[in-house]
């Protein structure tokens, strides 16, 4: 007979809580990095084969007809909110009219929609939540080369150069490594447009700001005008320029724009100025070729608003006079063109 006493009972040992979290974090923890990996995997093949379908378009849309030299500048777009049909394999060339407010950019561009086979699409950018940051400029700029923006300018389904004007302090500046680099990434070409006389555009900018307050035609703010009468009645007021900080204004302007011109001198570019445009329409055809365009006469309604002698255009003429009598500006007294 065997002693209860003498019996011994053999256990299991317990399992440690320690070590059974850590077996339930190691388990964790591979599962997460097992289901990243097949994300990833997914997520490369998706923009590979995008990436394909892109290439395999642009290859099967590559006609003799095209100059192979200016290929990298061809675009093909692929809309989502519309198909293309018949033009789906017509060669889009991409633009940017880089300016400044009160420079000819809307006059421009208006010339430029006259064109059959280009959409400008404004300044869209003037929309602050479009330009918050990169990501929203980037979606912008994706939605608008794409042929997904609609305006009255579109003339989507087979355009041949799809645009927009966009202003120095929209945003430009302050993302131009970005912008820079999407430029070039897609084959945007770029158009300066300035003006010379930027006392002139100073002028135009005072009275165009006073106007959005006082709605001097009939209650309306027009930045624009079709008729002479409406020009005669927004020229009639004259703002007063501050001739203490004019010089120092001046030199602003001018540093703005030479700052615009080095950021983007590395980008398939043209640079024009509203008076050469003025005196000489024949810019327009050199426009023209720019873009890769059939020869059109490009046309506007738009009417210059301040026309003739700057002195009769400002309250303080003489302060002004002799501010800059003397200085690099001094042209800006008296330079003037025609129309």
């Amino acid at each position: 007979f065997c002693n209860r006493q003498d019996t011994v009972l053999v256990k299991s040992p317990k399992k440690s809580p320690a070590s059974s979290r850590m077996m339930v974090l190691v388990f964790a923890v591979m599962s997460g990095v097992y289901i990243c990996s097949v994300c990833l995997k997914e997520t490369n093949f998706l923009s590979q084969t995008r990436f394909l379908e892109l290439e395999s378009n642009k290859r099967h849309c590559h006609t003799n007809g095209v100059d192979r030299s200016q290929t990298p500048h061809f675009y093909y777009p692929n809309p989502t909110t519309f198909s293309r049909a018949e033009c789906t394999c017509n060669p889009v060339r991409l633009f940017t009219i880089l300016s400044m407010q009160r420079s000819g950019s809307g006059w421009f561009e208006t010339l430029l929609n006259s064109h059959t086979n280009v959409s400008s699409n404004g300044e869209i950018f003037s929309v602050k939540e479009r330009r918050s940051n990169m990501s929203s400029i980037l979606m912008t700029l994706d939605r608008v080369y794409n042929l997904d923006w609609f305006t009255s300018a579109s003339k989507n389904h087979c355009s041949a150069a799809v645009g927009f004007k966009w202003m120095l302090n929209q945003g430009l500046m302050e993302y131009h490594k970005e912008v820079l680099e999407y430029f070039n990434d897609r084959g945007v070409s770029v158009i300066f447009l300035f003006r010379r006389n930027l006392l002139r555009r100073m002028v135009s900018v005072l009275a165009n700001s006073y106007d959005r307050y006082a709605k001097l035609l009939n209650g309306t703010h027009k930045s624009h005008v079709h008729s002479h009468e409406e020009a005669e009645t927004l020229s009639k007021y004259r703002p007063v320029i501050n001739s203490t900080s004019l010089v120092m204004d001046l030199k602003l302007m001018e540093k703005m724009v030479l700052e615009a011109l080095d950021y983007f001198s590395n980008t398939r570019h043209i640079v024009l100025y509203y008076e050469d445009l003025i005196k000489n329409r024949t810019k327009l055809e050199d426009v023209q070729d720019f873009l890769g365009l059939p020869k059109m006469e490009l046309t506007s309604r738009q009417v210059k608003i301040h026309r003739g002698s700057l002195s009769e255009h400002m309250k303080n003429w003489d302060d002004v006079n002799k501010t800059l009598s003397g200085t690099k500006y001094e042209s800006f007294l008296t330079g003037d063109y025609a129309n």
